[in-house]
This record gives structure tokens, sequence and C-alpha cells, in this order.
């Protein structure tokens, strides 16, 4: 039987890199040989000082949100350069190329987001008029529903350079997804962990994407045996949990508009044998909620359980509150 090394493509960021690490790992365990490569994406190059936005990527297509973290990275696995691509979920769309396949969601960690402050214990502590730093539209909001009366910080960058922005007195606190933290070991500030009826996650957090390229759309080479043997060697890595619980989630977003813009959390879970999907959409300014919490036997179908989610949230006024998002 022909073997074949896989090449890993990753980010170049701390956190990437500990994915990426992690998975060739595992892949190593199952006695496969593991290479990684690491590729730099716009959105990397976007933290850089001096770095000018270009109005599309280099081959003329748009820029949009997840795109930047991941354009280039499927590029190289279109070119064949690499095999296998370590995504943190939540920065997938949630369509992809037919050409690329998600071949697997490995176990995944605590989906929570995080309150990292030194001097208060939590949110509710926060004194008056203090601030808090996120990029998220979706923390904002949901921050915003609890406590109104806090301002935001725009903080960009990696997470350890969010964290010493933050040691350096640029906020009072920041909010952060726990699975980073837990990952890179970086804990020793977080006192609190949201709830996901306070805080709902992104669809997707704590949860890695490893994506290939389709078996059914193999590279145009004379091996035609190589991407169905990668996907295959990925494919034993997938958490069957794991992956109903993010196909639900990622087919409400899908469902509500698709993008990572959107002030909405979606957290599906299992519990006592039934899965619980926590759903939330919250307006920008934090005034108003659609909140539902539905279930589904094990055995459903995680896209139409996402969908009758999606249709109950809706329901309760979810497209007027994402109106402004969608058109900004």
């Amino acid at each position: 039987m022909t073997t074949y090394s896989i090449r890993i493509g990753s980010r170049g960021s701390q956190l990437a890199l500990w994915q990426a690490n992690h998975v060739a790992a595992q892949l190593r365990e199952q006695g496969h040989t593991v290479e990684i490569e690491v590729i730099r994406t716009v959105g990397d190059r976007m933290q850089e000082p001096g770095f000018v936005v270009p109005a599309t990527f280099e081959d003329g297509t748009p820029l949009d949100a997840k795109g930047i973290f991941i354009k280039e990275i499927e590029d190289a696995l279109l070119e064949g350069r690499i095999d296998l691509a370590v995504h943190s979920l939540k920065d997938l769309p949630t369509v992809l190329d037919e050409r690329f396949k998600l071949a697997a969601i490995p176990p995944r960690v605590d989906a929570r987001d995080a309150f990292v402050c030194e001097k208060y214990w939590g949110l509710h502590m926060l004194p008056s008029d203090a601030s808090v730093a996120t990029t998220s539209p979706r923390r904002k909001a949901m921050l915003l529903a609890l406590r109104p009366d806090i301002r935001f910080v725009e903080m960009r960058g990696n997470i350890d350079t969010r964290l010493r922005k933050w040691a350096e007195g640029q906020a009072d606190a920041l909010v952060l997804a726990s699975a980073g933290l837990d990952r890179l070991g970086h804990t020793e500030h977080v006192h609190a962990r949201f709830s996901v009826d306070e805080m709902t996650p992104a669809p997707g957090q704590g949860a890695l994407g490893l994506e290939t390229r389709c078996p059914e759309h193999p590279l145009d080479t004379e091996d035609a045996g190589r991407d169905p043997f990668i996907y295959a060697a990925v494919r034993a890595l997938n958490c069957s949990n794991s992956e109903f619980a993010t196909r639900a989630e990622r087919a409400v977003l899908n469902a509500l508009g698709g993008g990572c813009q959107l002030p909405l959390g979606a957290f599906c879970h299992l519990v006592d044998e039934q899965w619980h999907m926590h759903a939330m959409v919250v307006s920008e300014d934090g005034d108003q909620i659609a909140h539902v919490i539905q279930r589904a036997h094990v055995g459903a179908v995680a896209e139409e359980f996402g969908a009758s989610v999606a249709e109950a949230l809706v329901a309760r006024g979810a497209l007027e509150l994402l109106q402004p998002a969608v058109e900004a």
C-alpha cells in the first residue's frame, strides 16, 4: 500500500502552530509522516504596523472577514503544496468550495468566552465606564446586554499581543475564547468564564476544523490515490459528537446570513442523551435579545436541527435584530 507524507499548512501565530503541531502529533501516533509549512495570510499581515489593507486578494477576489485568515492556505491546498489545513473552526465559512472537504472535527475543548482581568474578578465587578477589549461584534453586543455602561477598546493581534496590551493598561479587561487561552497555558488571569446563556459562543468555537482537498475532486496529477489517502488519514481523527454539534451550530449561522460579523451565538452539546442547542441573537446596542434553547434526539440530522433553531430565532425577531449588522 502506498503511503504519503502529510503536509500541514498553518498560520504562524503561536496558537495556530500549537494547533497544527497538536494535529501532527495525533497523525504521527497513527504512523504517518507529517510536515508543517507556515503560510502568512492577509489577516496576519493586517496586524503589522503600517500594513496597507488591499482592496482585494492578489487574484482579484474580494476581501472578507473570514477569508483574510484562510485564503492563502486554501490556495496552497489547491496548488498541492499542502494536503491539510488546520483551522479554528469558527474562522471557516459555513459553505466550502466543492474542491475542499471538512474532513474531521477532533474532540472539542471549552467553547466558552473567558473574562481576563486581574483587579476585578467578574464582569459585574467592573466599575462604571470600565473598558473592555474585544473586536467581536458578538461579544460586544452580548457584553452590552449584561453591562450597558461599559465601553470598548479595539485591540487586534494574536493572544500574546492582546495580553501584552492589556497588561500595559490599554483596557481594564479582555474577553477571549477560553480554548486559545487553555491551549497556550495563559489562564492565570482568567477569573471567570461566561455561561453559554450569558454569552453564547460563536458557532464552532472551541473546535478545530481539518480541511483537505475533496477526494471526489483530486488534484489533476498522475497520482489519483493521494487525496483519498490523505482524507482517510485525517478522517480518523474525527469526533462524531463534536462534528454533530458544530454542524448544527454552523447550520444556524448559515440560515441567518453566514457571516462572522453577526452578533449571533450558537452552542450545541449533549445532555442526558439529548442534544441541547443554545442560540442567541443580540441587537448591536445590547437592548434586545432573541434567545432560544431547543432539544433534539440522538440520531437527528444536524443541519435540520440547526435550521429549526434558526426558524425559532426568526420567530423571535432575530432578522430584525441582525439587519443593521447585515447592512454594515
